[in-house]
């Protein structure tokens, strides 16, 4: 049976691909810091597993990687940990550098090692596809210059580039992804979607940036996960993948549509109305990638389109709101990201 070790394994992307990955029978060590963003809620459905086992380690403590490959001897490492949150990296840059940067490095150096005695592992580093900054026209290919346009974006990027420069150097069996927005259950609040879930359970205004015309491209995060597991079982080592649903929206159509899912069922309070506010600094347009690649070449294609995924979200959040308990109430509320 295969060993998968899934670094920040309690945040949002990390418990889903986890859940995913015990209903397929794997075993997973899941390996996360335990920051503001981790959550024990995450993992609550599947924590006696017997093929499940959690271990608090930040990836700077290089002894401690070293000791949990050599122990475990994972044949799959999902590297998911990283501080992802735009707003915190214009707010505080070097923790970013520190985890996205500093954290991929000292994963690198005990992998290289470890790999050199296991070759049949492998190593899926999971970044955004924000770190080709702002795509005004067209889809980003995986072959396209890298143009982050935020401190969080750089980080990503610069930990995609160390991973890379392993696979050329040191020929590690890595692959690289680079996926669009992300939306569905335990994702933290601090996001667009479950942030103005939580306002509309509460009764608050709905915050939106500039004027709500900035573009993404969503998929729901089981697509996603089952993507990632596909090049795992599938992917051509040193590759890089983009992973998309390849349907865009602006935000302010994301509130909209969310409004329309939430009056079938609850009642809105006075106070849940569309509210414009100053805008994020470098706030980037647009973002969109072409997962043609992955499409083609592996066979996947997302299966959740954006209403049923909007549904399955807010019926998440509105069934699970002690989720909400296990976070501090500064980070769900608190605006930040402000240049002073």
């Amino acid at each position: 049976m295969h060993k998968i070790l899934v670094t920040g394994g309690l945040g949002f992307i990390g418990s889903n691909l986890i859940k995913i990955l015990l209903r397929q029978k794997f075993i997973v060590i899941n390996v996360d810091k335990v920051s503001y963003s981790s959550n024990f809620y995450n993992t609550k459905n599947f924590s006696n597993n017997r093929n499940y086992k959690f271990i608090k380690c930040d990836l700077r403590n290089k002894k401690k990687i070293k000791n949990i490959f050599n122990k475990f001897k994972p044949n799959c490492v999902f590297n998911l940990a990283a501080e992802t949150h735009v707003d915190r990296s214009i707010d505080s840059p070097k923790n970013f550098i520190d985890s996205n940067i500093y954290g991929t490095f000292n994963l690198l150096e005990c992998f290289k090692k470890y790999s050199n005695s296991f070759k049949k592992t492998k190593l899926i580093h999971i970044s955004t596809d924000e770190v080709y900054g702002d795509v005004l026209k067209g889809r980003s290919k995986e072959i396209d210059t890298y143009k982050p346009s935020s401190p969080y974006a750089a980080s990503k990027a610069a930990s995609d580039h160390l991973v890379y420069s392993y696979v050329r150097t040191f020929k590690i069996p890595a692959i690289i992804t680079n996926c669009s927005n992300n939306y569905g259950p335990r994702q933290h609040p601090e996001k667009l979607i479950p942030k103005l879930i939580y306002n509309i359970l509460n009764n608050k205004s709905l915050p939106i940036y500039g004027k709500g015309r900035n573009s993404r491209e969503w998929i729901f995060v089981d697509d996603h996960c089952d993507a990632l597991i596909k090049i795992y079982k599938k992917g051509k080592l040193g590759e890089f993948y983009n992973i998309g649903s390849n349907y865009n929206i602006d935000n302010l159509k994301v509130v909209k549509k969310l409004l329309t899912v939430a009056k079938k069922k609850i009642s809105l309070g006075q106070k849940v109305k569309i509210k414009f506010v100053k805008d994020r600094p470098g706030h980037d347009m647009r973002y969109a990638i072409n997962s043609s690649k992955l499409k083609n070449k592996l066979k996947w294609k997302p299966k959740v389109n954006f209403a049923k995924g909007l549904e399955k979200t807010f019926l998440w959040y509105l069934e699970n709101q002690n989720y909400y308990s296990k976070l501090n109430k500064k980070d769900i509320t608190k605006r930040i990201g402000i240049k002073k």
